[in-house]
């Protein structure tokens, strides 16, 4: 029989890359963990890893048992669910990632309508860009996830996480000047009449800025792209502040008016998809299930407020 935590151990090397990496998450000493490691190989008598250069990657078979170790894991993770579904109170902590634009205008709510159900559920809400929170979601550093997708632009969707849909964000050209493009300009139009105009985007590497990218290049030009940030309300203010264009979603304005002159996007273009993300083996955890009946809730009342 293996030790289960030395299997966690290697689950963990896989999904975080390097030993240090291991012993930091877990608050290890980086020797403990290579150590527990190396009594895991002698209980399974094959090598685990190999190294490359000054790191170590993990072997076929480590490979293999890696995979067991995931379903055990998932497994476990439904026993927790069913003993919480058995309980008449929910309590224990729930743990989530949400982007900026979601934790702004959903997340407080819902936590007003977790705090009104289920006074006794603690909640960690951590900022997080869903580049860095859905891996950090399939090592278990959170219990659900807020996430984006952008038109054209579809994620991986691994299979051992599970998506549900929250709503359909509308995506705006907001411009600096209310002249910059009329209303009789169509969308293709007033995206060009922007060409030689500042633009602010997100940092290169996110999903936001290849979607952005790709429109303003379709469009027929290279967006001068003079300010970077994942903050969407500086966007917003540099655009108040007439210092360049920009994409923005609808969550940004919390249900307000907007303060800057919108324009349409091209067709098929125009939104993107919000969802939560959970582990399969947690999605009927009772905690899991209220957080997105009450993000679901959230959803509603501000389409009401709108």
């Amino acid at each position: 029989m293996f030790d289960l935590h030395r299997l966690r151990l290697l689950r963990e090397l896989k999904h975080r890359g390097t030993l240090a990496a291991v012993a930091a998450a877990l608050s290890y000493a980086p020797s403990s963990v290579s150590q527990q490691l190396s009594q895991l190989e002698a209980e399974v008598g094959v090598p685990l890893l190999e190294p490359v250069g000054r790191r170590v990657r993990l072997t076929a078979q480590a490979e293999i048992l890696v995979a067991h170790t995931e379903a055990v894991l998932e497994r476990l993770e439904r026993a927790e669910a069913d003993i919480a579904a058995s309980l008449s109170d929910l309590t224990g902590t729930l743990r989530i990632a949400s982007f900026q634009t979601a934790a702004l205008a959903l997340v407080p709510t819902a936590l007003g309508l977790l705090r009104d159900q289920h006074p006794r559920l603690r909640v960690h809400v951590t900022h997080m860009e869903p580049e860095k929170a859905l891996p950090a979601l399939q090592v278990r550093d959170f219990d659900l996830v807020l996430a984006e997708e952008y038109p054209g632009n579809p994620n991986p969707r691994p299979t051992e996480l599970e998506q549900e849909d929250l709503l359909d964000d509308p995506l705006h050209l907001a411009l600096p000047t209310p002249a910059a493009a009329s209303e009789a300009d169509g969308p293709t139009a007033a995206l060009r009449s922007l060409a030689d105009h500042p633009w602010v985007m997100e940092p290169e590497g996110t999903a936001a800025r290849h979607w952005a990218m790709t429109l303003c290049r379709n469009a027929g030009f290279e967006p001068d792209v003079r300010f970077e940030s994942t903050d969407v309300l500086f966007h917003q203010r540099l655009v108040e502040q007439k210092h360049a264009a920009a994409f923005l979603p609808g969550l940004v304005w919390s249900g307000q008016p907007p303060t800057v002159t919108l324009r349409p996007l091209p067709r098929g273009r125009r939104t993107r998809r919000i969802f939560t993300v959970v582990r399969q083996g947690r999605s009927r955890h009772p905690a899991v299930l209220a957080c997105r009946d009450a993000l679901r809730r959230a959803v509603t009342l501000r389409s009401d407020q709108a």
